[in-house]
């Protein structure tokens, strides 16, 4: 039966039961509050986001959300004619569907931002598109070569079109004026009020730089982080091991009520729509492209030596792994890594986990639960939509498309979900994931509408859990959080609506009233008095 009532005290559930058995527990001095009915939960954990590059993300040229070429650049015009004499227009946040087949052209930036240098990352953050005088200012001509692990896209004569995928945006990023530690900290407080309204109090930060890290500690020491942090330190895919000694010093430096620098983060491969993940068998040629060069298995970052020996060193200092990998050759050589580390390392509470898992080899799902790893899923990209239908299948065809995003089977073998949003690249609101993981249809199709790969889809009380107990048993808090029990932090939320007792496709419209941070206001919708 579950609980009606809640006792609480210094942060933390002391009771959970009928109302009967938990008010003797009140005193005169206790605050009781009565929901009326309200359909109260754990709250929300993020296995898999970037709050700090999203709110920072907010303050700049934000594209989020915008579908179609002419509404992007019309946004970015606007952008431009309110940049000021800024020396750069920076931002991001735009969808490759919407410029389709994802290539976009400097000459459509041109057209919109003239001389003024103007780099935009798109929502993935896998791609950046460059105007004409970035390319100039960064030194980009046809004869450029691709650096390691990255695409300068050019055209049949050539030239450079404005799009670099990978590790060629760095040759833009790194003479981009950096963001000041004043609008770090800033972008990281908008963040939280945004996942606060979200009912979330508990994250995996997916890429901590150092002056990432150092934003968390200044807005841990300023009272301002209203959440729990686990951050995943930036591994340099260009450099050896030896830069782990580094990320020791940082973890141990990183002392902040509220902040854990435990976990790194690698990037194995790159993403299928730009054809950068890795994969096992060639891509095929998107057929408004015809080819896409000579066949093509994507840009790993890694060889599988060079990938087992950070792996393993980075096990052997105690730090949590957390890798992206999206093509199933990138899964495969997640899994042997973890695999080696822990035959070269042996037994211990490593938790490590693989993030995005979008295309797989049927043969490595049992091999998560096998090896411990945990499946960090972002289930609200697991529909058909524009970027499934256009830029995904066709690049795999249907054997492999299969394959994409199982969690279903997943969950049947075992592994343990967790659920995140990878936000600002999706929306950070577990409730619309939520949804896509139970119906595998948009937010927006009607309850009859067929369901997409529909053998993939879980259940809601599974969905529920890979975004409580699966976040909290990724960020190492499963004991203190993720559940209503005694003991546990009161880490609640209040919705506007019983998740078990509207039909699924409502899901995405349940409104969250109130959050509570270990029994600390940190989120109350406007209008709602608890």
């Amino acid at each position: 039966m579950p609980a009606v009532t809640l006792a609480v005290r210094d942060g933390r559930i002391v009771a959970a039961g009928s109302e009967r058995d938990v008010m003797p527990l009140a005193g005169p001095a206790t605050r009781i509050v009565d929901l009326g009915g309200r359909f109260v939960m754990p709250a929300f954990h993020d296995a898999h986001v970037h709050p700090l590059s999203a709110g920072v993300e907010l303050g700049q040229c934000n594209l989020n959300d915008i579908e179609g070429a002419t509404a992007v650049l019309a946004e970015v015009e606007a952008c431009a004619a309110t940049a000021g004499g800024r020396p750069w227009l920076i931002g991001g946040g735009w969808d490759l569907p919407s410029l389709p087949p994802g290539q976009p052209n400097k000459a459509l930036l041109d057209g919109v931002t003239g001389a003024q240098p103007t780099a935009l990352s798109s929502a993935d953050g896998h791609t950046l598109w460059v105007n004409s005088a970035a390319l100039a200012a960064a030194g980009i001509t046809p004869a450029t070569p691709d650096p390691e692990a990255g695409r300068i896209e050019r055209d049949t004569q050539g030239e450079p079109t404005g799009v670099l995928r990978e590790a060629a945006a760095d040759l833009v990023n790194g003479i981009v004026p950096p963001d000041s530690a004043t609008d770090r900290e800033a972008g990281l407080v908008r963040a939280v009020a945004v996942l606060n309204g979200f009912g979330i109090v508990s994250v995996q930060e997916a890429s901590a730089r150092d002056d990432a890290v150092e934003a968390y500690r200044a807005v841990a020491r300023q009272g301002k982080l209203g959440l729990r942090a686990r951050l995943s330190l930036y591994v340099d895919h260009k450099l050896d091991e030896s830069q782990v000694d580094h990320l020791v010093r940082v973890r141990a430096a990183t002392t902040e009520p509220g902040v854990v620098a435990g976990s790194a983060k690698i990037f194995v491969d790159g993403v299928i729509e730009a054809a950068t993940a890795s994969l096992i068998e060639p891509y095929l040629p998107l057929p408004k492209e015809g080819r896409i060069g000579p066949p093509s298995r994507g840009l790993p970052n890694y060889t599988d030596a060079r990938l087992q020996a950070i792996v393993a060193r980075l096990d052997k200092e105690g730090f949590q792994v957390h890798m992206h990998a999206i093509g199933d050759a990138a899964i495969r050589q997640g899994l042997d890594a973890v695999a080696a580390a822990s035959r070269a390392n042996g037994p211990r509470d490593r938790r490590p986990h693989i993030a995005h898992i979008q295309l797989f080899d049927p043969a490595d799902i049992p091999r998560f639960r096998e090896l411990g790893v945990v499946a960090n899923v972002q289930p609200l990209w697991a529909n058909e939509d524009s970027y499934i239908r256009e830029l995904t299948e066709p690049r795999l065809g249907p054997a492999r498309s299969r394959w994409l995003y199982p969690f279903g089977s997943l969950e049947r073998s075992g592994a343990m979900l967790a659920g995140g949003s990878d936000w600002s690249v999706t929306t950070a609101n577990p409730l619309h994931a939520i949804q896509v993981a139970v119906t595998r249809r948009p937010l927006t199709a009607p309850a009859g509408a067929p369901a997409w790969l529909p053998d993939e889809r879980v259940d809601l009380p599974a969905a529920l859990a890979a975004y409580t107990m699966g976040g909290a048993f990724v960020n190492f808090e499963e004991h203190d959080s993720g559940s209503l029990e005694p003991g546990k932090f009161a880490d609640l939320i209040v919705l506007d609506q019983n998740l078990f007792a509207i039909p699924v496709e409502r899901i995405h419209q349940a409104k969250v009233l109130w959050t509570l941070l270990e029994g600390r206001e940190v989120f109350r919708a406007e209008g709602y008095t608890p």
